[in-house]
């Protein structure tokens, strides 16, 4: 008979386990023995599944503590916002305000507009001679972040939007972002300046971003809200632009 598992080095062991699944490692895998637990808990293991996975790279990632709760989060990573840049209309969008004549979804450019800098962005919203706001709460328990990893690991939270006047038209625009407990209590908040954009401008698009960290303990949603108008009232759709917003979860 060939050598029992438990008498392997532990260095071809952790190659044997790196090449199973990471859920099956922690479900299955760990509960084995206590040396396999240990391997599972360790950090060789998970480092050499992300350099197998390409998650590696940046110094920062050198640095992360749990390599575990860092390969889960670089797994999952993916944008939280459903529909964010108008090709399925308004769906997904809660508390719509629709001033003046409302949102509307229009193709890239747009007129007196310009390309996005993706080629993957083809439409973008747009608002009215009122103030238009569309706002989405995301459920992080329901996207897969467990409360453990929200409360311990914290992991960033980072938010990013798109805005763009058109260059016959001057708009406001603003953005406010709030981390949100069980009850919906405020426990972080983010909320740009109201960014106005001058008639003649050169109509391209600027991204803003903001990333929560060290936010302490019980988030369980993040409310995402955006919105603004044109400053010459003129009626129709002169107002600010927006498009490819994303909230994501990361290391």
């Amino acid at each position: 008979p060939g050598p029992r598992m438990e008498s392997l080095p532990e260095a071809v062991l952790i190659r044997i386990l790196a090449s199973i699944p990471a859920v099956d490692l922690v479900l299955a895998c760990r509960l084995v023995c206590c040396q396999w637990k240990n391997l599972v808990d360790g950090a060789a293991l998970w480092i050499l599944k992300c350099q197998q996975e390409g998650l590696t790279g940046a110094e920062s990632q050198e640095n992360a503590e749990n390599w575990q709760n860092f390969y889960f989060l670089s797994k999952k990573r993916k944008n939280l916002i459903k529909n964010p840049c108008g090709e399925e209309d308004l769906q997904y969008w809660g508390e719509v305000e629709n001033g003046g004549d409302g949102w509307k979804i229009e193709e890239l450019p747009g007129d007196f507009g310009k390309e996005f800098p993706s080629e993957e962005v083809h439409k973008y919203f747009v608002t009215s001679y009122e103030w238009c706001r569309k706002a989405q709460v995301i459920d992080l328990r329901a996207e897969g972040y467990w409360e453990e990893l929200m409360d311990t690991t914290q992991p960033k939270v980072v938010v990013r939007d798109w805005y763009a006047g058109r260059s016959d038209a001057g708009c406001l625009y603003e953005l406010c972002v709030k981390l949100l407990s069980e009850n919906e209590d405020v426990l972080a908040e983010y909320k740009s300046e109201t960014i106005t954009i001058p008639q003649d401008n050169d109509a391209n698009w600027t991204e803003i971003s903001h990333t929560f960290s060290d936010y302490g303990p019980g988030v369980r949603f993040v409310r995402f809200e955006h919105g603004g108008q044109d400053t010459l009232f003129w009626k129709g759709w002169y107002g600010v632009r927006v498009t490819n917003s994303s909230v994501t979860v990361e290391p």
